[in-house]
């Protein structure tokens, strides 16, 4: 660390193999409350928004070379558990990405995050050009913990346009569509779906917009409030069932519990025609088409469209599922100082002209009013509209539940939604234990 630059605070985060610096100095290793002098830790992912993290931090060193920030990154899964024993053991980064909810809560509950209500109340124009409810998220019993730093993160189904010109289909807009569509392309030799099981949480999507369709946002709603037996409500045994189904009907490309869900495996298997298509986040559109099949997005070859309905459901169709956005939140161990730097870095540092620029470049539409021009000017008009107009327009926007859940409770989720999907529990066996998980 560079003693001329005490005031430094390091965005530190690494990729699972290798930590790449912005800067020329690199983090100490140094922790918020462990270190020397006002170091600090900051910690991001790869996913999504790197590339405008690397352009926001070089821009805001040029213009505070007193109060620099370094970015590092790490991939999704890694990074979970590092920052729930980081902080738990009062070691946490001075700013730190997270995705809100129930894991953001513990946190909270347990006094490591500082409130930025008072810092947002003193800068209307910073509040104000959030949309609140992305900022729900991260509100706790009226106080805000957390500021949206990338774009808002719907799941949509993307697809490959080609192969459904082959097969002279359309994309699916009911339950019985999809299905129809699994016959159709497996006949031809193409995975309907590609997914990256290995990491779990894929498979959560499907769940979590089939409860929605069937039950409507309420079901899940009972599941966060801990009313019992909320997990074995007829709609989660519904949707556990079709997933089930779904998986029989070889839905899914082969071994896709076994794809990793960091490095772009299931959507290469998309755009390079071996799966027709996949249920992920709008974080993918940037994170991994553009960047990964550039001609193939560019040449018009990738679509997009909402979850279908299922037939006598009570879910809005409109609905939509996944993270509201992701956010920076602040250490309450970190230093008066550190504090200062971090709140003038994602005050006048995120969200500014430049920053939202580099995010919709990439497709990523960020939670913040007054974008219609420049939505209609970016490379990614299309795709951006999109998502500006399905986020807008939702009913219901769900955050993921492995999010809003405890860490807990998300954990055992996430175990016994595998063993779902790889058939070594039963519908009804799923929803009796995570009645049992939630009632410990």
């Amino acid at each position: 660390m560079n003693p001329r630059n005490p005031f430094r605070i390091t965005v530190a985060a690494a990729t699972a193999v290798l930590a790449v610096t912005i800067t020329a100095c690199g983090s100490s290793g140094r922790t918020a409350n462990g270190g020397s002098g006002d170091e600090a830790l900051v910690w991001a992912l790869t996913q999504g928004s790197e590339a405008t993290f690397r352009a926001s931090a070089t821009e805001w060193n040029k213009a505070h070379p007193d109060s620099k920030v370094d970015y590092q990154f790490f991939q999704n899964d890694p990074y979970k558990q590092k920052l729930r024993t980081a902080v738990g053991a009062g070691n946490g980064p001075v700013l730190f990405e997270n995705w809100g909810g129930g894991i953001l809560k513990t946190y909270v509950d347990a006094g490591k995050v500082a409130d930025l209500t008072p810092e947002l109340d003193k800068n209307p124009q910073w509040k104000n050009r959030i949309f609140p409810s992305i900022l729900e998220s991260a509100t706790f019993d009226g106080k805000v913990y957390g500021v949206p730093v990338n774009g808002v993160q719907p799941v949509v189904i993307y697809y490959n346009k080609q192969l459904f010109e082959k097969i002279g289909a359309e994309p699916p807009k009911t339950w019985d569509d999809l299905l129809d569509l699994v016959k159709k392309f497996n006949a031809e030799g193409i995975a309907p779906f590609a997914m990256g099981g290995g990491a779990k949480w894929p498979d959560l999507m499907w769940m979590e917009y089939l409860v929605d369709r069937i039950g409507g946002p309420e079901v899940f709603a009972n599941i966060v409030a801990g009313k019992k037996g909320a997990w074995s409500d007829p709609a989660v045994l519904k949707a556990a069932e079709m997933s089930r189904q779904l998986v029989k009907a070889d839905g899914f490309a082969k071994g896709f519990t076994s794809v990793s869900a960091d490095t772009g495996q299931a959507e290469a298997q998309v755009y390079t025609g071996k799966a027709a298509m996949i249920l992920q986040g709008s974080w993918a559109y940037g994170g991994t088409f553009v960047t990964g099949a550039p001609k193939f997005v560019s040449e018009g070859h990738l679509g997009w469209t909402g979850f279908p309905t299922v037939e006598g459901g009570k879910g809005d169709p409109t609905n939509v599922v996944g993270n509201t956005a992701n956010f920076f939140s602040v250490s309450e161990q970190a230093g008066a100082k550190q504090k200062a730097t971090a709140l003038s870095y994602l005050k006048d540092g995120v969200y500014n002209d430049s920053y939202i620029d580099s995010l919709l470049e990439i497709g990523n539409v960020p939670p913040v009013k007054d974008l219609d021009a420049k939505i209609k000017a970016s490379d990614s008009a299309d795709w951006s509209s999109y998502v500006y107009n399905l986020t807008r327009d939702a009913k219901s926007f769900q955050l993921s539940w492995d999010q809003a859940l405890t860490p807990e409770l998300g954990d055992a989720l996430l175990t016994h939604l595998d063993q779902l999907f790889l058939g070594e529990i039963s519908p009804q066996e799923f929803c009796s234990q995570m009645d049992e998980a939630a009632a410990k």
